[in-house]
């Protein structure tokens, strides 16, 4: 898993050269809206899109990392349909739906059940390499899911343009986003990661928290601001030792939440082992958004590996997927 890190911002050139090549048929009503299905690995990338682009897309943009799609979906919704895999059966089922609502389908993935539909059905989709752990192949998840939304016309160039800007700043961060990442590691070695950002970039949140579960194989949580101020923040009311706080920020936080994460941290960091807040790097809020992914995924590995732990290993989901393959 380490050197899946390391490549990371190798994987996001490979990415943006397999998206530029693909092409798509158009689609065949208006789209109105967009539904991102995906789960794990393959679903948190929808989260961060989403995120994204919400200032620049015309149409509402949701996510599903569930077995059932809303009642909204229908011929002028896009469904892109985000599995790894392509055997996620949460994801298959989501398509199954969709399309009985006669919704536009495309798909990002690496083959299986999910390519044998698109084929089946002329649906649109991107092909990405197989062969490694979904949570690994960020990279591949949230760029052609941009492909997607641009080759449909909904959002511009600009965002997958931007994937270059943010492999080239990654790899002149590299040796500093080590360090911090090793520093952060050992600060939350044996204590519960509690995990907070600014509302839009819980998705950045959630990554790490699923990072922290997976890689590292420890519990943690997330919360965000100013949401966290109307109700966690009351809960703060005794020491808690085995706890670390991580505050992901940026220089350009809206100031009213910039305040609230001061007040916040100054309430909490005397009742926690530490505290560490990680600023984000770069010009725009795609850059930002992988400065702190890539900087997360460092943290858990090197978490794993002080922990002599194996992050690759996910033993108790193989384990749950033993179990549903006896239901019917």
């Amino acid at each position: 898993m380490k050197s899946l890190v390391e490549k990371f911002p190798a994987q996001l050139k490979k990415a943006i050269e397999i998206g530029k090549a693909t092409t798509f048929k158009p689609a065949k009503n208006e789209i109105k809206n967009v539904l991102i299905c995906g789960l794990g690995g393959s679903g948190i990338g929808g989260t961060i899109v989403s995120q994204i682009i919400k200032d620049a897309i015309k149409v509402p943009v949701l996510t599903c990392n569930d077995y059932h799609i809303p009642a909204f979906v229908n011929e002028n919704t896009l469904v892109i349909a985000s599995s790894y895999s392509g055997n996620t059966e949460e994801t298959l089922l989501t398509i199954e739906q969709a399309i009985q609502a006669k919704a536009e389908i495309a798909a990002v993935t690496t083959g299986g059940k999910v390519l044998e539909i698109c084929k089946e059905h002329g649906f649109n989709y991107i092909l990405n390499p197989g062969g490694m752990p979904p949570r690994s192949t960020m990279g591949y998840s949230v760029t052609q899911q941009l492909f997607v939304l641009e080759k449909y016309g909904l959002i511009s160039s600009l965002y997958t343009d931007q994937m270059a800007l943010a492999a080239n700043l990654l790899l002149k961060e590299k040796e500093n986003i080590i360090k911090g990442a090793d520093e952060l590691a050992a600060k939350l070695l044996n204590k519960i990661p509690v995990i907070y950002s600014a509302d839009n970039f819980e998705g950045i949140a959630i990554r790490f928290r699923q990072q922290i579960n997976e890689n590292s194989k420890m519990l943690s949580w997330h919360h965000k601001l100013p949401e966290l101020c109307h109700n966690e923040i009351v809960g703060w009311t005794e020491a808690h030792k085995d706890i670390a706080l991580v505050v992901f920020r940026n220089d350009d936080d809206f100031y009213r939440t910039a305040k609230r994460t001061d007040f916040t941290i100054s309430k909490v960091k005397p009742l926690v082992s530490s505290v560490t807040e990680v600023y984000s790097k770069g010009a725009s809020m795609l850059e930002k958004a992988f400065y702190f992914v890539h900087f997360g995924d460092w943290v858990s590995v090197l978490i794993a590996e002080k922990r002599n732990i194996d992050p690759v290993e996910i033993a108790v989901i193989d384990e749950l997927k033993e179990a549903l393959a006896t239901l019917k």
